[in-house]
Parts: C-alpha cells; structure tokens; sequence
C-alpha cells in the first residue's frame, strides 16, 4: 500500500471549520446578546458531535456484531462522512435568512457528526498508508495541512461577515454568514465524488498491521475488548482535556482581547489566524522527519519550516491587509518551542511532558501580564499543542490489534473536550472574569504532564528481555517505546497514531 496517498483534502475542511466557529462565537455572542457561557455552547455542538458520532458508531458495531467500517469499507465511510457534513451546511441558508441561533448550533453539529465518520475512517488508514518508517511524520505534516485551512478559515470567514478591513465595519451580518458554508457543503460533495472514484483502500488486516508495530510480539494477546487496554484509558482522558485546552483557549480569548483590551470584533481575524497557525508552525516543525535527509539536513529543516510557516500567517494577512507587523515579534516565541521540541528528542512522553510544562507557562504569563505579552503567551498554546495529538495518539492506541477501531472511536469520542471544556472555562469567565478563566487551561497541561510521566513509567515497565531465536533477533531492531519521529535521522520503526483532529 506505500503507493497509496493519504488525502490531505479533509483535514483542511476540519481545519476550516474549526478555526472558523471562533470568529462565529463573537459575532453570536453581540448579535444574539448571549452571556460567555451561551456563547460557547458553538463549541459545545460542534465538538459534541464527535462524542455522539463515535458513540453511534461504536453502538451500531455492536449491535451488527462486527466492526461497521470492515462491512461498509473504509472509503465509502469516508464518503459517507462527506455527504453528511454537506447536509448540516444546507441548515446555515435557513438559519442565516430567519436569524435562528438553534439552526445555526444544529448546522454545526451534523457537521461534525460527518467529521467523526471521516476522522474514525481516516485513523485506520493512516496507520497502513505510506512508510511505515515515517509514518508518525506523515501524520504530523498532515497536522501542519490542516492547519493551512485552519489559519485562512478566520480571514475567509471573517471577510464574509465583515466585509473588507478598509471598510472598518464591527456590525455582524447573520445573513452572510451563510455564504461561507454553502460554498464549504459545494466542496463537500465534490470530494466526495472524487472519492468515490479514487483508489482508496476499503478493507485493511489492522491485526497484521499491530504485530508489524509491537516492539514484543508476546504483548499481542487479544484481550477482548478495547477497554482492556490500560493505555488507551489514561489516553482517552488524555485526548479530552488536550483538546478542551486548546479549543477553550482561542475559544475565549477573543472575549479577552475584545473586553480586557478593547479590540474591536472586526480586527480579531489575525489574532485567531495566528493561533491556529501557531499549531501549524509547531506541527511543520515536527514533520521535519519525514523527509528522507540526512540528520543534519533534517536539523536544519527543524529551524526553517516552522519560520516558513510564520511566513505563510504573515503573508496569507498581509493579502487580507490586515497591518501584520505587531506580529513580528512572535518570531522569538517559536524559538522556545523549537528548542522544546529538541530536546524531547523525538520520544513522545518526553515532548507531551515538555510541551505541556511549557503550555502551564504560557498560561500563567498571561494571566500576569496584560497588552503584548499576555496576547503572545495566550496565543502561544498553540504552540505547545502543536505536537500532542499524534505524541498521545501513539501512547494509547499501539497494539490494540483488531480493536484497533474501536479504540479510534473511543479517542475520537473524546474529541467532546472541546466544548465542554470551552463551556467550563466560559462560565468561569462570567464568574471572576475572562483574564483569570485560563486557570481552567492549567489544570488540562497539569494532567497531561501528569500523564506523560505515567506513560514514560508505563513504557519502561513493559520492555522485557527477548525470547532466544531468529524472530526475537527480528524484533530487536524494534524500539520498545513508540516515538513521534526518528532519532537523528535513524528511521526507526515508529507506532503509528492516527491522523490529526479538527481542532
């Protein structure tokens, strides 16, 4: 299957409309004259959804007795997803023309319903797809596509609702709202039919694939279930809160800059923008591996593609004239997560501990500071996200055989910390204020430092002497811990977590 491509098509409609509901929580927020709280219950459909979708999903394979993707195929699941994000699309035209805030939350919602069919498809094939060698790589730089529609999506958005920047107009139009998203549902259906046609794979052995992964072939036994993993418990509590703090985060801090520093709703775009390419700056970063170069070539490539990435946020605004240089001095905060990443050596419990020590930081320096400085330190958890979702993915999900999506669903399930954590943090803000409302992000990087080291223990405990033979000389060329790139070049065998999130 190497000559297969992954298509890179659907992670940047999850980046779109991801990155897009938080221009939209603003503007509902004024429009509908709702409270913080109200205002974040966007996240709360629209992340909501994927704990539904997954629980559908899980409950319907239970019932038909066997894994529903392994019935239908994995491409007319995809298919499927795309179809059904489409239909909640067509809902924004009759919420936009009659005003109706419950049809807006209803069109987000069927949408991201679609979205957890295409991410519980997606997992899977990524795992087969391609190098296995640079595997965890693929999926990084994938990350950093995603986050190509997830930096546009507030400007396109945006202008839609606002009009041009020259125009310096803050009046929201429900009614253009729709534009975006009827164009966005033309697009669903479109890449549809072209995968439909396309030679995506339907069916995949996911038990070969797992004792092709497994650093010890014995730790293979089937247990039943994919709740008799403990790896995948701590993880699926681990991918709840790593996505509730990075959604709730750019989920409020428009109310901040908006309310604490009197930016008006108009000019927010950029601020969002850079957020989400903060992710993309970081995932680039990461993705340095995959290209098949020396190690000191790739060393290199650690240092330009996240300021390329920079580069693509500055120019993509500059083009929607918005004035990017108070932005300039974001470049010396990429060097601290460069400098993170380096040092975690590409070991995945060692980078989610480093990143999530660093996101704490970031948090607390913007809660103490105000202007400038408490904006780049509040943007800049999306900088030490960046890199979490496959780091956790490849903790968790490693050697669950043919359980293998069912443990996606139950991740992908969890995904509903992104609204309900965003509601959290909303309410908080009603109570004491948007500026100290980031305590909530705190505790999720407190967890997950907290389950980086569990992991990294967890790892250590597992690796057992080899049995004598000619396999066991095989599977020492196996690393016991699965790493989110390799080692100075070495291309070592990599567990393979599934593709990115919407965000």
């Amino acid at each position: 299957m190497g000559a297969v491509r992954r298509p890179h098509h659907r992670v940047l409609f999850w980046g779109f409309v991801a990155a897009s509901n938080d221009i939209l929580i603003p503007v509902f927020k004024k429009a509908f004259a709702l409270s913080q709280a109200q205002s974040q219950l966007v996240s709360v459909a629209f992340y909501a959804a994927y704990t539904v979708g997954a629980l559908g999903y899980f409950g319907i394979s239970r019932m038909r007795g066997g894994d529903l993707l392994q019935r239908i195929g994995y491409r007319r699941g995809i298919v499927l997803g795309l179809l059904l994000s489409a239909l909640g699309t067509l809902l924004f035209y009759p919420a936009a023309n009659s005003g109706s805030f419950a049809l807006m939350l209803s069109g987000l919602f069927i949408v991201g319903l679609g979205f957890a069919l295409q991410q519980i498809a997606a997992n899977p094939l990524a795992i087969v797809m391609g190098n296995p060698a640079t595997g965890a790589q693929r999926l990084t730089l994938a990350g950093g596509i995603n986050n190509l529609g997830t930096t546009v999506g507030p400007l396109l958005v945006s202008l839609a609702i606002f009009g041009s920047v020259a125009a310096n107009n803050d009046v929201a139009s429900i009614e253009s709202v729709k534009i975006p998203y009827l164009v966005l549902g033309a697009a669903f259906v479109l890449v549809a039919l072209l995968l439909w046609l396309s030679a995506l794979p339907d069916r995949i052995d996911l038990d070969a694939v797992a004792r092709d992964e497994a650093a010890d072939a014995a730790k293979l036994a089937d247990r039943g279930s994919a709740f008799a993993y403990p790896q995948l418990a701590l993880g699926m509590l681990a991918i709840f809160v790593y996505v509730g703090v990075e959604v709730s985060t750019i989920s409020n801090l428009p109310a901040y800059l908006h309310e604490g520093l009197g930016i008006q709703t108009h000019r927010l775009a950029p601020y969002v923008s850079l957020y989400w390419a903060s992710l993309m700056i970081g995932r680039w970063t990461g993705a340095a591996g995959a290209f098949e170069l020396g190690a000191g070539a790739r060393r290199v490539l650690t240092w330009v593609l996240p300021y390329l990435a920079f580069g693509v946020y500055l120019a993509v605004n500059a083009i929607a004239r918005h004035d990017v240089s108070p932005f300039f001095g974001y470049a010396g905060v990429i060097v601290v997560m460069i400098a993170a990443a380096l040092l975690s050596r590409g070991n995945p419990a060692r980078m989610l501990l480093y990143f999530a020590l660093c996101g704490i930081a970031a948090l607390l320096l913007g809660m103490a500071t105000t202007g400038k400085t408490s904006i780049f330190a509040f943007i800049s958890v999306g900088l030490f996200c960046s890199t979490m979702w496959p780091c956790i993915f490849a903790l968790a999900i490693t050697g669950l055989g043919r359980h293998t999506n069912q443990g996606s669903s139950l991740l992908i399930m969890m995904i509903m910390g992104g609204g309900l954590v965003s509601w959290a943090q909303g309410a908080l803000a009603d109570a004491v204020g948007v500026h100290a409302s980031f305590w909530v992000g705190v505790a999720c990087f407190a967890y997950l430092a907290f389950y980086a080291l569990r992991a990294a223990r967890a790892a250590r405990a597992g690796h057992r002497p080899r049995p004598p033979g000619r396999a066991a000389r095989a599977l020492t060329a196996r690393r016991a811990t699965p790493r989110c790139r390799p080692r100075n070049g070495g291309g070592d065998r990599v567990a393979h977590p599934p593709t990115e999130r919407p965000p």
